[in-house]
């Protein structure tokens, strides 16, 4: 197989479930953050229960992506991508029908964690039909659903306005679920090639291992940046530059549409170039973006600058799980669940650093320089572990690599 071509390798029905299943499920994990500023009108809250209300899904999501990682080494990834399905109707049913007070929007948003979980189904079921030659490049297709951000952006705040109800979204959120559902339960095949169901015992021996701890890092900042931004932005263009609500989500679109369709491109790149030389060079762009985004210029200029974030983040994500597989090859469900909720948590600690700061000092320009800080964190540490990845990867991840491919 390795020695086919991309399109001949693997199987094409589970890569575009996979697509399909994370796409629909990031559209409902965000329904909070574009509509967080007109549900706001019907409950007084402060800066930082704005941040709240749309951190609490990513903050599920995160621990969730642990349960439902288990579940995929256990029973597969196909029916715990249909578990998660059926799951993340709940939440939506009860926005729709019953949540009346900010109490219960809390509770709603938890559950809308569900969706975010998916990651631990969806990756695995494409990534295990596939070579590692090609992991980059499928994970990053895989991973391109995150784009699901930009149908809630571009929609939501447009629906809720239409009806004049803000909870009748989350009742049409409920059909592209079924239709996903139906489709993924058709199309999705689990590969022959599933790995023996991970223990507890092997979760405790990964969370032993520093590069288990590093990976987490890297992906909380690249995918919880690019998540936290999504759920976030609209309530800053809102509060910043005093937009109205379907404008700051149309701004909101903009700079998510960059991090969504760039992550296969990161992928395919950290396949041409090496996972770690695109890794360096992508956190020094966001650390060096948002140290200008902190002093808050006018409204173009600040997208301009989100976008392209945005689109380093994104190519990020793809060249995180470009390195994944090959380190961790064999225990890349284990690992899958494990980093997928520390990008979570990046995404839950985001939009909390942002709304509180602001709600502390009046300005959202500390928050963003601190964000600044994290990212020039994970090149140092990234410099630091560089040399030992060099030498204790070759030959691993079922495909022998020179030092040079691995240090690229």
């Amino acid at each position: 197989m390795a020695g086919k071509g991309f399109m001949q390798a693997g199987h094409k029905p589970s890569l575009f479930s996979s697509f399909l299943y994370f796409d629909v499920s990031f559209m409902v994990w965000v329904l909070l953050g574009p509509l967080a500023v007109i549900i706001m009108g019907d409950f007084d809250m402060t800066a930082s229960q704005k941040a709240n209300l749309v951190a609490l899904p990513v903050l599920g999501g995160s621990i969730l992506r642990l349960v439902l990682g288990f579940m995929t080494d256990r029973i597969g990834p196909k029916r715990t991508g249909q578990i998660g399905m059926l799951l993340t109707m709940i939440p939506l049913f009860w926005a729709w029908q019953f949540a009346n007070t900010l109490s219960s929007m809390y509770f709603v948003a938890l559950l809308l964690g569900i969706a975010g979980a998916s990651f631990a189904a969806a990756l695995p079921l494409a990534s295990r039909w596939y070579p590692p030659q090609y992991q980059g490049l499928a994970m990053g297709i895989a991973g391109a659903g995150n784009s699901g951000t930009v149908i809630t952006t571009l929609f939501a705040n447009r629906i809720a306005t239409y009806y004049g109800d803000w909870h009748i979204v989350f009742g049409f959120a409920l059909i592209p679920i079924v239709i996903t559902f139906i489709v993924f339960t058709i199309l999705a095949k689990d590969s022959p090639n599933q790995p023996a169901p991970a223990t507890l015992k092997d979760y405790g021996r990964m969370f032993g291992q520093r590069d288990t701890w590093l990976f987490c890092l890297l992906y909380s900042v690249t995918f919880g940046g690019f998540v936290g931004m999504a759920t976030y932005l609209t309530i800053f263009f809102n509060t910043q530059y005093n937009l109205a609500p379907v404008r700051a989500a149309d701004f909101t679109t903009i700079c998510v549409i960059a991090g969504s369709f760039f992550r296969p491109v990161g992928g395919w790149l950290a396949d041409k170039l090496g996972g770690i030389r695109m890794l360096i060079t992508l956190y020094a762009g966001v650390a060096i973006l948002l140290a200008f985004i902190s002093g808050l210029p006018p409204l173009g200029f600040v997208t301009v600058l989100l976008f392209i974030m945005m689109m380093l983040l994104g190519m990020g994500n793809g060249a995180v799980f470009q390195l994944v597989p090959q380190r961790f090859r064999k225990e890349i469900g284990i690992m899958t669940g494990i980093v997928g909720a520390a990008g979570g948590i990046g995404g839950y600690f985001l939009p909390k650093i942002l709304g509180n700061v602001k709600e502390a000092t009046g300005s959202y320009s500390t928050g963003f320089l601190i964000l600044s800080g994290i990212a020039l964190i994970c090149i140092v540490a990234i410099l630091v572990v560089q040399k030992d990845w060099k030498s204790s990867w070759v030959g691993q991840g079922g495909r022998a690599q020179t030092t040079t491919e691995i240090s690229a």
